[in-house]
């Protein structure tokens, strides 16, 4: 494996540059993900997909064939140390290898190898349950993903409010609370890129609400944050849409026609008015998709109740009818 890695990352120094902000590192998402496949069994690649923005900025992401939730992960290298943000749906190291995958791509060998910090955008099973295989790992921090752990580590005294700072080494990396899917959610912004990493609070797709007051809070705060600094890319956990921004279905294992993952500064400056619209259950407001799933399925289950009702009364009604015609009208 660490051959085909090494190659690719190669490929990435060579690969065309991303927009050029002043004093930006530029990289590149020239990237064809792999599509899947409709029995959910073939695939035309390893069961991590690596792609290499640039030198020390690595896109991996798990294959549709293995898991349809086909979360991304972001590996971002500085002097010092290494950050991971999310480690994927899949715990088993012999059928979804990322520990293997991050290590490799990580300067030194052996016990030489630069230290890693392992952080989550927030703590959905979807995005933690490759933990298991960096615990223990000599040189390895894991931050588990839920509020009280993620509070402390990155010092946020005020939670939701406040900006703390992941210092790689020649890397500073913000790190935005941003509840509202998730009581623990935050978003990265990268200083030397300018890429902002969303999480599920911002992706091509469904925008899937906790808590719509926090969520509405959050993207005010984070639009406020990128308003006056350079955003090169958005880049979140899902890719749940095509190119023609229509959802594909849920559970899907084969997306041929896949939404670019990128995402841009002006959709997380419109994302708090399209929040505003949100009715509780479910909106599409331009490019936006906003879901309550818990409350559809309330909802779903009360109209069931309320349709089985009608038809029991349907039902004693008409079986009542019958027995008044079958005993005869003294009846």
């Amino acid at each position: 494996m660490k051959p085909l890695l090494h190659a690719i990352f190669a490929l990435g120094l060579c690969l065309a540059p991303a927009p050029a902000w002043a004093g930006l590192t530029a990289g590149s998402m020239d990237v064809k993900w792999d599509a899947g496949a409709k029995d959910g069994k073939a695939r035309a690649h390893a069961p991590i997909q690596v792609h290499p923005y640039n030198a020390q900025t690595f896109i991996l992401r798990e294959n549709l064939s293995d898991t349809w939730e086909a979360p991304f992960m972001y590996l971002l290298v500085g002097s010092k140390r290494a950050l991971l943000i999310d480690t994927g749906d899949i715990a088993d190291p012999k059928a979804m290898p990322i520990e293997e995958a991050v290590m490799a791509l990580l300067p030194g060998d052996g016990l030489s190898k630069m230290p890693l910090i392992v952080v989550h955008s927030h703590g959905h099973l979807d995005h933690r349950e490759g933990d298991a295989q960096f615990e223990n790992h000599p040189g390895v921090q894991v931050v588990p993903a839920d509020l009280e752990h993620v509070r402390k580590y990155f010092g946020f005294p005020d939670w939701p409010r406040g900006v703390a700072e992941v210092d790689l080494g020649g890397r500073i990396i913000d790190v935005l609370p941003a509840p509202g899917h998730h009581p623990a959610h935050v978003v990265f912004y990268d200083r030397n890129t300018g890429i902002l990493f969303s999480g599920d609070f911002l992706l091509p797709g469904r925008l899937l609400v906790d808590d719509i007051g926090l969520y509405h809070a959050s993207a005010q705060r984070i639009s406020d944050f990128v308003k006056d600094r350079p955003v090169s890319y958005v880049l979140g956990g899902h890719i749940e849409k095509n190119r023609a921004g229509e959802l594909l279905s849920w559970g899907s294992t084969y997306h041929p026609d896949e939404h670019p993952l990128q995402l841009t500064k002006a959709e997380v400056l419109a994302l708090p008015a399209a929040l505003q619209k949100f009715n509780g259950f479910y909106t599409e407001t331009g490019d936006f998709v906003i879901e309550n799933p818990m409350r559809d399925l309330i909802a779903f289950a009360i109209a069931f109740i309320l349709v089985l009702t009608g038809f029991g009364v349907w039902l004693y009604r008409f079986i009542c009818r019958r027995r008044r015609r079958h005993m005869g009208p003294e009846f």
